[in-house]
């Protein structure tokens, strides 16, 4: 699923919408065909902690070495590539249902992060990416003073 930036109800044109669902659908047609070669883009799960943001993607059959994790301004970036087994071409295939090829994927950070204190963990194909809030971007409860 691709993450999609909020417009206002103002801002949305039917048939950009329509045009954009529909190029979705042929992308993912297109993935099922039997493609070896096909776009591909893996599933991600974003979500906040009191402390960070954590990401986690879906990346199995992958090793760490071929992943690469970059913060570009106010984006969180992956990119990678899935190689496909060179011994698999020398059989003969029924069906090829697994996507192999390049693949980019970009998260809208929705505040600061102290990238200096970012981790990430690879773990049976899913990749853990936790991002630190940056002090500005925390939470700070401010105390009601009461005049009498």
């Amino acid at each position: 699923m691709a993450l999609i930036r909020w417009r206002s109800r103002d801002a949305i044109n039917p048939f950009v919408e329509l045009q954009d669902e529909v190029n979705r659908l042929f992308d993912l047609s297109s993935a099922r065909s039997g493609a070896v070669e096909a776009l591909w883009a893996p599933s991600l799960d974003v979500f906040e902690e009191k402390e960070s943001l954590v990401v986690k993607a879906d990346l199995p059959g992958m090793k760490e070495d071929e992943v690469d994790i970059s913060i570009q301004g106010d984006m969180l970036v992956l990119r990678g590539e899935r190689k496909h087994e060179s011994e698999a071409k020398e059989k003969g295939f029924y069906r090829c249902e697994r996507v192999y090829g390049t693949f980019q994927r970009a998260v809208a950070l929705p505040y600061p992060v102290d990238q200096s204190k970012a981790k990430a963990t690879y773990e049976n194909g899913v990749l853990e990416i936790r991002l630190p809030k940056a002090e500005q971007a925390k939470q700070k409860k401010i105390t009601i003073e009461v005049n009498k």
